[in-house]
């Protein structure tokens, strides 16, 4: 995910750079340095971005799946409690 979003505001930055020079009649000199360094800040910037939520999303996950797992586990050892107790289905009266 973090790369993924570097990839994306990486460019965007450099991009929006480039436009912003056209728009504004800066020289090229101002542009190709100006540009690189919005692509490298952005992409840095959208890789934790991405890296943090990426862990928030994972972190969710494993927490509701291990409240599910530890929800079935129990309802499982009191079945079986409850089976051993009553003497089962099987036996007869």
């Amino acid at each position: 995910m973090g790369r993924s979003y570097a990839g994306i505001l990486g460019p965007l930055a450099f991009g929006v750079v480039v436009a912003r020079s056209l728009w504004e009649g800066s020289s090229v000199e101002a542009t190709l340095k100006a540009a690189p360094l919005a692509l490298f800040a952005f992409a840095a910037i959208g890789y934790a971005i991405g890296l943090v939520g990426e862990k928030t999303i994972v972190g969710a996950v494993e927490t509701e799946f291990h409240a599910k797992l530890q929800a079935e586990e129990s309802a499982e050892t009191v079945a079986t409690t409850e089976t051993n107790t009553t003497g089962g289905a099987d036996q007869p009266n």
